[in-house]
């Protein structure tokens, strides 16, 4: 590194943001970027650790003490050209990701960790303002065509590397725009849609074609892909959200979080003219069930919409604010992560089990009852509950944020004939399904999972294609 004691000498700092009640006004993303020679100092402090754990703690294995050492030389444009040649879209993981690098950071032993996830986003967003970023046309092409189903980070990932390749890549989305849970799924002001298709403009610049509002096993079969192309990748995710089934599931008011934050999207983006009244929580209160990142999207939509009250409840134990001994860098650290929606505002509650949702003669949510619980082994999802521990939490929107079971079989799933797993999830030996001209990738393979895993799934996936083709074609 240029400077062995950067660490020494520069603190970590945090992102900058937007103030809360400006923010709250608008859907737009609120992080700043910094001066240019903050990034100097926050890059300095990656240290000459010998064994870099970021790698490890990256699924995409980017090269994080090398962009790092660039930006602290102030060749950007280094940086650049490093983070690309592991990452197909820094500008997704540099916003959305939680950066189990940073989790994983030497530095993190004995201090705070460096800011990774932050000097990735700026070293993207100056490429593009420079121009570095430019579509990839592969040197050779070949006379293979590959279908890619489903236009979310997998899938993305997947069309990108295999027309690289030189193979001829076309990808469908059942939605009207591309992006999947990029789009329609991530709020804006976590990710601007701008961005989202700025980058897909890009690939079609390239070469990559986009067929959307076509929905794979509905409006063009199994078959058909089959007789069109040489090799089919499946990338549809994993979209059958868990449910909740209790007293009082069917009342108007209980809502899939994702039917929640997909819809304000669309209303957003103009797709959708306004909200619909099931969907507009202002002057509401509001219940999110569910601890995860999910849920904290809720939130941050809510305090957006000017709901009256929000409450977000979690069956799990309040976390420690430090790592228990129990959990050792560098694994992912379990400790309490307050969100910037959080500081929006929210009253957090844990260890609390939803009994049965409350409703009126009409037929409309009021409230939930809640009981506390105690762990009494974690490990098999065992609970006791708190006598006398019971309340009523007023609700007039609950949201199930509690996330997703397995793919959706039903359709083209169903057409392949595809082997699952044990998990209702997509069987495949190195990405290859039970069909060998057919293969998964992201969420609908592994499960529900980060942005990041899922960039690095379509990447290996493409990689498992060219093989399959070249052997093929032998």
């Amino acid at each position: 590194m240029g400077d062995v004691r950067g660490f020494l000498k520069h603190d970590r700092i945090k992102k900058s943001h937007e103030a809360i009640d400006k923010r709250l006004g608008h859907y737009n993303e609120f992080t700043k970027s910094w001066k240019k020679e903050e990034y100097t100092n926050q890059a300095s402090r990656c240290m000459d650790c010998g064994i870099p754990f970021c790698h490890q703690g990256c699924p995409l294995g980017n090269k994080i003490p090398d962009f790092n050492d660039a930006v602290y030389r102030d060749d950007w444009k280094e940086a650049f050209h490093i983070l690309k040649s592991t990452n197909n879209f820094p500008e997704f993981t540099g916003r959305i990701c939680p950066a189990p690098c940073e989790a994983s950071c030497v530095l993190g032993l004995n201090n705070e960790a460096v800011n990774i996830e932050h000097i990735e986003r700026e070293i993207i967003e100056v490429a593009f303002e420079q121009g570095w970023e430019r579509p990839t046309v592969a040197k050779k092409k070949t006379s293979k065509r590959v279908a890619v189903v489903g236009s979310g980070p997998a899938g993305l990932a997947a069309a990108d590397e295999l027309f690289k390749m030189g193979h001829e890549v076309v990808v469908y989305e059942r939605d009207k725009e591309a992006g999947g849970l990029l789009r329609y799924g991530i709020p804006d002001f976590k990710l601007s849609k701008q961005v989202v298709a700025r980058r897909i403009a890009l690939m079609e610049q390239a070469g990559v074609t986009f067929k959307t509002g076509l929905e794979i096993g509905k409006d063009v079969t199994a078959n058909e892909l089959e007789a069109l192309y040489d090799a089919v990748v499946l990338c549809t995710g994993s979209t059958v959200p868990r449910d909740l089934p209790i007293e009082g599931r069917e009342l108007n008011g209980v809502h899939y979080a994702m039917e929640f934050l997909t819809h304000q999207n669309k209303v957003i983006s103009g797709e959708l003219k306004a909200l619909s009244p099931e969907l507009n929580v202002h002057g509401k209160n509001v219940v999110v069930i569910g601890g995860g990142d999910t849920g904290a999207d809720c939130v941050g939509t809510s305090n957006r919409q000017r709901a009256n009250s929000i409450t977000q409840i979690e069956l799990l134990d309040k976390p420690p604010t430090a790592r228990a001994q129990e959990n050792p860098w560098p694994e992912w650290p379990m400790v309490l992560n307050t969100s910037t929606s959080h500081e929006e505002g929210a009253d957090r509650e844990w260890s609390l089990l939803t009994k049965r949702f409350i409703g009126d003669d009409t037929g409309k949510l009021t409230g939930l009852e809640t009981v506390k619980i105690q762990w009494t082994d974690k490990s098999a999802f065992k609970f006791e509950e708190v006598t006398g521990s019971n309340q009523i939490i007023p609700c007039d929107k609950a949201f199930l944020a509690i996330g997703f079971v397995h793919t959706q079989k039903k359709g083209v799933v169903e057409q392949f004939d595809l082997e699952l797993d044990s998990r209702g999830n997509i069987k495949c030996q190195k990405f290859q399904s039970s069909k060998p001209h057919v293969f998964a990738a992201g969420d609908n393979r592994r499960g529900q999972s980060l942005v990041v895993w899922a960039i690095a799934e379509g990447r290996k996936a493409a990689m498992a294609v060219d093989n399959f083709l070249v052997e093929v074609e032998v």
